[in-house]
């Protein structure tokens, strides 16, 4: 238990609340360390109740590494590159951000040769029902939790494997199922496929994390295609299951902190226009999974 600040559990195996502080503030290194430690353990991390310029919400995340700036740099912010806008909103007849982000369960920037490290989602209008309970919510998934339930036979079977994760499989689903810009039109430089680990191994706990996921992941390297497509269909069911997972349900103000190694997430898409949903996200860089 922290004596700098106030904390509360929110889930079995992942989810906790930093109470009673505003990290529009310098905090001393001291206060950070604990924080980290926090994220280290609980994963998924939320701060309510803040009021953040751009500035201070990049400011904040910068204390956990290197900003990376989203490859849809259309919704980037206007003068702020390194803020992505998730949003329903339309105006002058134009999204001001992404209104398909998190369709599947995947993990930040999974497509790159260093993935996200880490994401940090800051809520400035959250969709409600007529009765005032949130809508939107964030399901996250404990992906060491998941492997370490695993059988000795599949843990074995999936030892030294490597997937393939494809930015431009994705991009262009979205565009078949959710009637998306054709990639082309909108980022002509698309990253290239890539693979990493099936189990990666955490940089800072040392914990094994599965790392496939159902909104990039295409297929396991060396495997026939059939044995392939069963594996993946077997793990993308497990890692599912709600034994591994916490529900957020947001509020405005909320500053969500989540470890993209450790978990994954999935947007539930439970309202429309009119109601309004915005959100801004910053995303830190990490290293090559091992």
């Amino acid at each position: 238990m922290s004596e700098l600040f106030r904390f509360e559990k929110l889930g079995d195996t992942l989810g906790a609340e930093i109470c009673d502080i505003d990290v529009s503030r310098a905090l001393d290194d001291a206060t950070f360390e604990e924080i980290l430690a926090a994220f280290h353990e609980h994963a998924v991390i939320v701060f309510r109740d803040q009021k953040l310029t751009p500035e201070q919400q990049i400011a904040f995340s910068r204390r956990f590494g290197e900003l990376d700036v989203n490859v849809r740099s259309r919704f980037n912010k206007p003068g702020h590159p390194e803020i992505f806008v998730v949003s329903n909103i339309i105006e002058n007849g134009q999204p001001i951000g992404v209104t398909d982000a998190g369709r599947y369960w995947h993990t930040d920037h999974c497509y790159l040769k260093e993935p996200s490290r880490c994401s940090l989602l800051y809520a400035l209008e959250v969709p409600r029902q007529d009765d005032g309970r949130a809508l939107g919510d964030t399901l996250f998934a404990n992906v060491a939790a998941a492997h370490d339930a695993l059988t000795p036979q599949m843990k074995q079977r999936l030892a030294g494997c490597k997937a393939v994760n494809s930015y431009s499989y994705t991009y262009e689903r979205k565009v078949q199922e959710f009637d998306r810009t054709p990639l082309k039109a909108e980022n002509r430089e698309a990253p290239p496929d890539i693979e990493h680990p099936v189990v990666r191994t955490h940089p800072f706990t040392g914990r094994k994390c599965l790392f496939v996921n159902e909104g990039y992941t295409t297929r396991i390297v060396g495997m026939s295609a059939e044995q392939s497509e069963e594996t993946l269909q077997f793990l993308f069911s497990h890692l599912a299951k709600p034994e591994f997972q916490y529900r957020h349900q947001w509020q405005v103000g909320d500053l969500l902190l989540w470890d993209n190694c450790l978990t994954q997430h999935k947007a539930v898409f439970d309202y429309a226009l009119p109601l309004r949903r915005r959100m801004e996200r910053t995303t830190l860089r990490g290293c090559v999974p091992f």
